[in-house]
This record gives C-alpha cells, structure tokens and sequence, in this order.
C-alpha cells in the first residue's frame, strides 16, 4: 500500500470533542483529517445558547461556538471532510475506513461519534416525527409560536430546551415520571420561576395522537393509575441519549449501555484507536468535558505514533 493514502490521523464525528482532537493533532503537524458525520458539531451545533463553557460570561451559540472550534482546527492544517464513515476494518494497522465517498486508511483513528437522543417508544412517536413530535426544540421551537406543546424529561437538556420554547410557546407543560427534577439547582429555579412552564409529575405518555399533526397526548399516573389526556400542539421529548457505536460492534468493548470503554488515556481495547466524547461518556455529557477528552485522546495518539517511529 503507498503510504501516501495512508493518515498519520482520522477523527471520526465533528463535535467539541472531535474539533478539540482535530486542533491539538493539527499543532503537531500530523494535518488529521475529520470526517464529520451528517452534522458539523454534533448536539451542540442545534444549542441555542451554551451557558457554562468557559471564556463566554454572556454565553455563545451552539453554532458560533463550534464555528470557532472549527476554525482554530483548521487554521493549523486540520482538514474538515463532509463525509459519513459507513464501515471500520480495526483487524490491522492502518485501519481501514470506508465513507461515501471512498476508502481511507489512517495509523490512528479517534472515535467521536457522540450520542442521539433516546425515543419515548410510544405509539405515535414515529408517525408525527417532524409533524408536532421534536427532539429539538432551537430546530423546531418557531413552529409552535402562540402555540401549546409539552416537554418529557427531567433533566438539565429538557429544562434548557423547555425554558426556550417559552419564547415562542403560549405554554410548555414538563411531563415527568418521577416527582422531582434530575436538573441542577439553578436550573430548577429558572423553570419553576417561569410562568409559562407547568409540571405533571409521575406520569409517563403512553399515546401521541393526532390528525396529520400532534393534537393530544394520553398520560399514565404511575402512582394512581389513572389515565388521561391533555390537549398539545407539540411534542418535545429529551429523555437522554443513545451511544452512536453501531460501527465499532463486535470490533471494540463497550458497556452495558453501548458506551464505547476507554481507559485513562482514552485509548480503547485496540492500540491505536482512541475514543473521546459522549460515545464514550455516559456521565458527564458536557461540552467542556467532552473537549477535554477530544484534547486527550489527540495527545496520547500522538505520543502512541512517536513511539511507533521512536
């Protein structure tokens, strides 16, 4: 094989973590190329406003926030390639990586594949996706202006997502099955201090009903048992999120939850193939720590090719 075809480095996903490898291989001369997967910047690049990433008293946007990642990356010889990866070969060094566009060949890989939100697997949920069903509410929430929808999740991204539908719904009505909220402190504060926010506590969706759009939905009491039904013109569901790992199965370990199992260094069960991101942390889920992760991966890959030519 000419060792021309062959990367020093390929990231594979386009979010903090990816962008943050991508700009600390690039600093090394190693010009890595990453391949971004079907959306440049992952979950972040639909946030409407990150709060609590360093360096920004006001806030960024999600998009402005990765625009500048992706610029420092590139400013140093990374080289961004809109393409998706469809198959891994990690039987042998360099591995092998097909994307739409062609086969490539790199002597590390970093996987960054991050995480998709997880579906409330209720009837309805599938046929009214696009049409009152969201997972996004910066994608989504100008739809429902003047509008009544409700938020599932108890979380710190049902709350944020839920507190910016308020701008353009006439009310967001958080459905929880559990009676307290998962978010932080000043979180909570904020949503309970909205007058457009309402909460249902211990009830779960057990319908999503409509007629070619979202109309209603049916609820469960999970500690009466009583069943009933609230009128809503939108569906906004955040209920946490699946591992994007369905390329690395029988090839790397991974959790019981699919997590792909990285070790201190991130380096996964095969020497060379390293892993940063929420497709390797089903914990922390921030993009600060995700791009710490990004930038860790980076240098232990490049101190694992240094000592293959040292």
């Amino acid at each position: 094989m000419a060792e021309k075809n062959v990367q020093e480095m390929i990231i594979i996903g386009s979010g903090p973590a990816g962008l943050a490898a991508a700009l600390y291989a690039a600093r090394a001369n190693l010009q890595p190329v990453v391949f971004t997967g079907m959306l440049l910047g992952g979950q972040v690049a639909n946030t409407y406003i990150v709060e609590n990433y360093p360096g920004f008293p006001e806030g960024i946007g999600g998009p402005e926030l990765i625009e500048a990642f992706q610029k420092q990356a590139e400013r140093f010889g990374a080289r961004i390639e809109y393409d998706s990866v469809t198959a891994l070969d990690l039987s042998e060094r360099p591995f092998k990586i097909t994307t739409y566009g062609g086969e490539h060949y790199a002597k590390t890989l970093i996987l960054t594949t991050g995480a998709n939100p997880r579906k409330l697997e209720a009837p309805g949920e599938e046929e009214f996706n696009g049409r009152g069903v969201s997972y996004c509410a910066t994608c989504d929430g100008h739809f429902f202006t003047g509008k009544d929808v409700v938020v599932i999740g108890g979380g710190d991204s049902a709350m944020e997502e839920g507190l910016f539908l308020t701008r353009f719904a006439n009310s967001v009505t958080v459905i929880h099955r559990r009676d307290q909220l998962r978010a932080g402190k000043l979180m909570q504060e904020r949503v309970f201090d909205h007058p457009k926010v309402n909460f249902i506590w211990d009830t779960v969706i057990t319908e999503i009903i409509g007629e070619g759009v979202v109309r209603k939905v049916k609820l469960h009491n999970l500690k009466t048992g009583q069943h009933s039904e609230l009128a809503t013109d939108g569906v906004f569901i955040f209920i946490g999120h699946i591992p994007n790992t369905e390329l690395y199965k029988g090839q790397l370990e991974m959790d019981e939850l699919g997590y792909l199992v990285v070790d201190k260094y991130m380096q996964t069960n095969i020497p060379g193939v390293f892993a940063a991101g929420e497709v390797a942390d089903s914990h922390f889920r921030q993009v600060i720590t995700s791009a710490g992760m990004g930038a860790a991966a980076a240098m232990q890959a490049i101190r694992f090719l240094e000592k293959q030519t040292g």
